[in-house]
């Protein structure tokens, strides 16, 4: 136990606090992508797990409940009938836009989505409309 907390007090003197912070919650799989559907508005539980493509209900179900940890998603059950559970962004939550749009900005530039699950999408879309922007 002591090693851990020794291995991340130096991560936070190496990399910095906040960067250690961050990707300690970001870093782990689907929860950007969760922020990043969210940012329009409001989502239904289901509406989430269509829009994040191979999360499971259970794994969604956890970053949502990490998200609402951290103080940037908002748990709200919407009165029935049908009892349905929606998620919304904080104040917190909606101030990462512009950084998520920066970084989703960086990786059309510098990474190469060769596998990702938008690459056939993406490719699809350009024969169809002649557009260099269209997919996802």
């Amino acid at each position: 136990m002591a090693e851990k907390a020794a291995e991340s007090d130096a991560a936070c003197t190496e990399v910095g606090r906040g960067m250690t912070l961050v990707f300690n919650l970001l870093g782990k799989r689907w929860t950007g992508l969760i922020v990043a559907v969210l940012i329009p508005g409001p989502a239904h539980f289901a509406d989430l797990r269509r829009a994040v493509p191979g999360i499971s209900e259970r794994m969604l179900s956890d970053r949502l409940t990490e998200l609402a940890g951290a103080r940037l998603v908002v748990r709200e059950v919407d009165e029935g009938p049908p009892l349905r559970v929606s998620y919304r962004l904080t104040e917190a939550g909606e101030a990462l836009g512009p950084s998520l749009a920066s970084l989703g900005d960086w990786a059309e530039r510098y990474l190469e989505d060769v596998g990702s699950p938008c690459t056939a999408a993406r490719a699809a879309a350009r024969r169809a409309t002649g557009d260099a922007d269209a997919g996802c």
